[in-house]
């Protein structure tokens, strides 16, 4: 498999000087395409920091980021845009959708930023809707739905234009354990089809279910392994 995430050697510093705090502390992490990581740790750890950085939300101190072996870490906020809508589906624990929009509509505003055309959004959102079991509720609103089924809307939001990234941040943090497991089950799905898929989470069991899991503690990779090593 091809590299696709290069991390090196990179540092995320709050408040430098005498009071600075490390969110990332030299930091290395390599992920190929098509993998299943989870990335865990407790809260402070780093983690959520990490996962800005992968997505691209915000830039590191120091050290290199490359993505598809493009350096992102000294590029502009536009051109990390760009790369945020092409390269990257995100999935959040707070499901961020907006209220006042159908299922359907919170699915195709993405794609209108993108300038598809009406019928490109129209096929995708759609598909993306079927494809996570809730193509019957599309005409619903965030607040005529279970906690379960507006992640779900969430996740055909991300995936609907087919992005290689997958970033799910804490994406059962707010769920029952029957949506943890349908919500985990369409991670895995995605993973089959050929998605890179990269879980944060807090949670041993949730991180136990992707293929290979890197412990972050202190700012620090503590621990990097597959699965099959346990």
């Amino acid at each position: 498999m091809e590299t696709l995430i290069e991390i090196q050697d990179m540092c995320k510093v709050y408040n430098p000087g005498e009071n600075e705090v490390r969110a990332l502390d030299h930091v290395d992490v390599t992920i190929k395409e098509k993998e299943f990581v989870a990335i865990i740790g407790h809260s402070g750890s780093g983690k959520s920091t990490l996962m800005n950085m992968l997505g691209c939300l915000d830039i590191p101190t120091s050290g290199s980021y490359f993505l598809h072996g493009k350096d992102v870490s000294a590029l502009s906020d536009d051109e990390l845009s760009d790369i945020r809508n092409i390269e990257i589906g995100f999935i959040f624990q707070g499901f961020n959708l907006i209220q006042n929009l159908t299922a359907y509509e919170n699915v195709e505003l993405p794609l209108i930023y993108r300038g598809l055309s009406k019928r490109e959004r129209h096929e995708l959102s759609i598909k993306a809707l079927d494809k996570v079991g809730l193509a019957k509720r599309m005409t619903h609103k965030p607040a005529e739905m279970s906690g379960g089924q507006q992640q779900r809307v969430a996740i055909a939001r991300a995936i609907a234009q087919a992005p290689p990234v997958i970033l799910a941040d804490e994406p059962t943090g707010n769920l029952d354990s029957a949506s943890t497991r349908e919500i985990m089950g369409i991670l895995r799905e995605l993973h089959e089809e050929g998605r890179t898929v990269i879980l944060i989470t807090h949670d041993d069991e949730i991180a136990a279910q992707a293929k290979r899991v890197i412990k972050i503690k202190d700012g620090k990779v503590e621990a990097d392994f597959m699965r099959e090593e346990l």
